[in-house]
């Protein structure tokens, strides 16, 4: 298949109506979500708000897509793509928009990118999306990481009780878990690819949305990844630290959301709540809108207690401003970025 034949089939009709319909389904979750907590509520929790901090927010959401676009860096280099780091700060951002605006996110930032990288011969289709595929799954360590460090510092606190515990326990325990069953996957990857096929299949056979050839090139791509990890143990560990202060400032903007109502989240917290918020990001609505919302809520009322008791209100104005940081701001910066991608393409 040629580039432009994969560049049609992942912007065509059917994509672009899912990506509607996802917005569509985000929305009505939204007013769902301002019914559940209460429209006044949410409103006089605003009446307080410090906007500087929403400034600060945005800020360290950009600075954390820099820290991970050098990440980026570190890995095409490795495949012997040299592209300015401007430049390639510009790309990332696109490809974040094309996370965010992908119901289950992502689906569709690698490809891509793995376009625009190879329409001005920067690379090769398969070299860029070897290379992006290895650093996003990089990035993806630190999110364990921060999860398990939260979830387990927050696991043995005294003010942590009840299923506000368990769920901690058990969210932590996932953040330990899912690296391990990935290592273990990839050393099974016949067995993985045939046990999601025959998962998918069924579900394939009564709805064009999914379809199994589709889902077979994703898990080997995935597992593409992983063995590009795994041959280039000196690039991992240049690319890491990026990828760590990447995630740092991606949470940040939670505790400055906070901040912006007179709240001091405990860092344990926001380092828990972001990687654990981030999973509703699964459900089918463009960077997991509506979901990931109602997560952080129910976090930070479930983790805050005593002194710190966070109401109901105030986490849900919290929620909204963390995400205008971290999702609405960069899908506006993002879309720009797309746009000048594919126009320079």
């Amino acid at each position: 298949m040629s580039t432009t034949e994969k560049r049609s089939e992942g912007v065509d009709r059917s994509t672009v109506a899912k990506v509607l319909v996802g917005f569509a389904v985000a929305g009505a979750i939204l007013y769902l979500f301002g019914r559940v907590i209460g429209w006044s509520e949410l409103q006089a929790a605003l009446a307080d708000a410090d906007p500087k901090w929403v400034v600060v927010a945005c800020a360290s959401t950009v600075v954390s897509l820099v820290f991970w676009s050098k990440a980026w860096d570190v890995i095409l280099s490795v495949f012997g793509i040299d592209i300015p780091l401007r430049s390639l700060v510009v790309t990332y951002f696109a490809a974040t928009f094309g996370d965010y605006v992908t119901p289950f996110g992502k689906a569709g930032g690698s490809p891509f990118v793995a376009f625009v990288l190879s329409t001005d011969d920067r690379a090769t289709y398969e070299e860029s999306l070897a290379g992006v595929l290895m650093a996003e799954l990089l990035n993806l360590v630190p999110f364990f990481a921060f999860a398990a460090i939260g979830g387990l510092a927050l696991a043995f606190r005294s003010d942590i009780t009840g299923q506000a515990r368990y769920l901690v326990w058990g969210l932590a325990g996932m953040a330990i878990l899912v690296p391990a069953l990935v290592y273990a996957g990839w050393r099974n990857q016949g067995f993985v690819e045939t046990l999601v096929v025959t998962v998918v299949s069924p579900v394939a056979a009564r709805t064009s949305r999914v379809e199994v050839t589709s889902i077979r090139g994703r898990v080997r791509e995935f597992f593409q990844g992983v063995e590009e990890i795994a041959t280039h143990p000196d690039a991992v560990k240049r690319t890491l630290p990026y990828a760590f202060l990447g995630w740092l400032f991606f949470a940040l903007p939670l505790y400055f959301a906070g901040l912006t109502f007179g709240v001091h989240l405990d860092p344990f917290v926001v380092f828990f709540v972001v990687p654990a918020s981030t999973i509703a990001g699964l459900t089918p609505t463009p960077g997991g809108l509506g979901g990931v919302e109602f997560a952080i809520v129910a976090l930070i009322v479930a983790l805050t207690a005593g002194g710190t008791a966070v109401s109901w209100g105030t986490a849900g104005v919290i929620a909204l401003v963390y995400r205008v940081a971290s999702y609405w701001f960069v899908l506006a910066a993002g879309g720009l970025a797309a746009l000048y991608e594919t126009y320079r393409a």
